[in-house]
């Protein structure tokens, strides 16, 4: 692959090669998800997609047009890192799950810092958005909503407006067995996803 955008190609493509020396079988297994016709079928905050292996080629099962290549990478390293974890019923946020007080000043800004300027100026739009998506409308923030990412891994997002005293604000919460099945900085990103999904809609 010729390399222009070294920021999101370069991690795709490596991720791309480590999937084609990757066991199917053993991907399957820990992830409980059918390998059939050389590929995996991952539902993602809605949309399903077909994965080739060994080729790494990701396209809409329903429209055989593929995410943006941080979308493709994220999938990517799901099939490769992630494992099936339990819900035991509770909410965490980011800084309390592990290596959470780590990450937290990166998240803060590319998760909770954009969503906040992103949503909370303009919440009404984002409602409509999350509408359209069909997430679950929730009674927490001035807006909330939930969200199912992949399996049995939900995000809620909760947006406060602001106003003339204090700046738009927001919060991602996730269900607790993301601490498990996801590493931190995979946390990020998921995050980072659902807003530009969202943004996407709006």
């Amino acid at each position: 692959m010729h390399i222009e955008n070294n920021k999101e190609e370069v991690p795709f493509s490596y991720y791309a090669e480590a999937f084609a020396k990757a066991d199917p079988a053993e991907i399957s297994a820990r992830l409980n998800l059918p390998f059939e016709n050389n590929a995996f079928r991952v539902t993602l905050l809605g949309k399903e997609y077909v994965i080739a292996h060994p080729t790494a080629e990701i396209v809409g099962a329903d429209d055989h047009i593929g995410p943006a290549l941080p979308v493709q990478t994220f999938l990517l390293r799901y099939l490769l890192e992630s494992k099936r974890a339990l819900w035991r019923g509770q909410w965490k946020t980011f800084r309390e799950m592990p290596w959470g007080e780590m990450y937290i000043k990166p998240y803060t800004g590319r998760v909770l810092t954009r969503a906040a300027f992103t949503f909370g100026t303009r919440v009404e739009k984002f409602r409509a958005a999350c509408e359209k998506l069909g997430a679950v409308s929730l009674p927490n923030g001035d807006v909330g909503f939930e969200f199912t990412l992949v399996g049995d891994f939900r995000l809620r997002i909760l947006v406060w407006a602001g106003d003339e005293e204090f700046p738009p604000n927001a919060q991602v919460i996730y269900t607790d067995n993301f601490a498990e099945g996801f590493a931190a900085e995979d946390r990020v990103v998921a995050g980072d996803i659902l807003i530009s999904h969202i943004k996407a809609h709006m």
